[in-house]
């Protein structure tokens, strides 16, 4: 072997050691210099705990989000698209084969269904034919309305969801809906994942509950929407305890 390709051969064995402390030292994925978290919130940089504790924040601090997905609660599983913001809420969810829309104003929660819904088990069939198609005021002693006005309450719903179970590590780079992720975990998965967004603010933009009890997509974040009362003519005031079923 000449002299000449020997001296290649020990630059490129040098250079690749430097590469090796560079990418160890300083997080760079080159010799070129060239840093993941160029055009990031910087994110990525942190501790998983940190990304957490900041991604919990921005999604407390935010005006509106959008949940859709899917959450296990209270012995059953519900498919959830709704929209939150500080006084209320609105969407659908569907359990047991049926979907039902929801809407809270202030206190005021309103269930929305068809005839099917409220027919289910035992419901008087004229009854349901009345209440089909209009928004349901739902008194607040009723069990009913302890069940669902969570789904509308965006601090109740974030607080329950945002949490990771067991050690917080972190599980490298993703992308959600074209946007480049952090992704940390609780007990290595085990105990939920979260991918937090690496651009812009830090919000939460999937999360993956521990033992596998749902996978919520958050999206909109601080994009208004309108919030009404249904109009008088599309409400009904039930007046007592809403059917059991």
């Amino acid at each position: 072997m000449s002299v000449t390709p020997r001296r290649r051969i020990r630059r490129a064995a040098r250079l690749g050691a430097v590469c090796a402390l560079a990418l160890t030292g300083a997080g760079l994925t080159g010799c070129g210099g060239e840093d993941p978290d160029a055009g990031t919130n910087g994110l990525g940089k942190l501790p998983a705990d940190e990304i957490h504790a900041r991604a919990t924040t921005a999604a407390e601090a935010a005006g509106t989000v959008r949940l859709h997905g899917t959450v296990e609660a209270g012995g059953g599983t519900y498919t959830l698209d709704m929209r939150l913001k500080a006084d209320g809420g609105t969407g659908s969810v569907a359990a047991q084969g049926t979907t039902f829309g929801l809407l809270r104003v202030g206190e005021q929660l309103f269930l929305k269904a068809d005839a099917t819904f409220w027919s289910h088990g035992d419901g008087d069939a004229k009854a349901a034919d009345k209440l089909a198609g209009k928004y349901v005021k739902v008194p607040q002693s009723d069990p009913v309305y302890k069940k669902f006005s969570g789904f509308t309450d965006k601090d109740v719903l974030l607080d329950g969801l945002l949490t990771l179970h067991g050690t917080v590590k972190t599980d490298g780079r993703h992308e959600q809906a074209g946007v480049r992720t952090v992704r940390i975990t609780g007990d290595e998965g085990a105990g939920g994942s979260l991918d937090v967004s690496l651009e812009g603010t830090p919000y939460p933009l999937r999360l993956v509950r521990a033992g596998s009890a749902g996978t919520i997509g958050f999206s909109d974040w601080n994009k208004d929407f309108a919030l009404e009362q249904p109009a008088k003519d599309d409400t009904l005031d039930y007046g007592g305890q809403l059917p059991a079923s």
